[in-house]
C-alpha cells in the first residue's frame, strides 16, 4: 500500500471514530433525536473496519493512529466547536504526528 493510502486510511478512521463520537454526544449531552446516536454508532462501525485495512500489525496500526486522533480532534474542535488550538496544543499535535510518522513509514529491514 502507498504511504498516501495508508495515511488516508488514518484520516477516514479519524474522522469516522470522531465523527460517530460527536453525533452519539450530540443525541446523549445534547438531547437530539435518536436519529444521531443510531448514525453515530454506525459510523463507529466503520472506524473498527477501517484499520484492518493497513498492512501494519494491529499494535502498531492503533498506537500510531493516536497521533492522527489527536491532530483531527484539535481540528475539530476548531472547525466544530470554535475552540482554537493554542501554540502548546499544536505543538504537541506536531509531536504526536511525528512520532505516528516514524512509527508507521519507517524503513524497517
Amino acid at each position: 500500500m502507498s504511504v498516501a493510502g495508508s495515511f488516508g486510511l488514518f484520516v477516514l478512521a479519524g474522522l469516522c471514530e470522531i465523527g460517530g463520537g460527536y453525533l452519539v454526544w450530540l443525541a446523549i449531552r445534547e438531547g437530539r433525536h435518536w436519529g444521531y446516536g443510531v448514525a453515530g454508532a454506525a459510523i463507529l462501525i466503520l472506524y473498527g473496519i477501517i484499520p484492518t485495512l493497513q498492512p501494519a500489525h494491529f499494535g502498531r496500526v492503533y498506537a500510531a493512529y493516536g497521533g492522527m486522533f489527536i491532530v483531527l480532534s484539535l481540528l475539530w474542535g476548531w472547525g466544530i466547536d470554535g475552540v482554537r488550538p493554542d501554540r502548546y496544543d499544536a505543538m504537541g499535535a506536531l509531536i504526536c504526528l511525528g512520532g505516528m510518522i516514524v512509527m508507521i513509514y519507517a524503513p524497517r529491514t
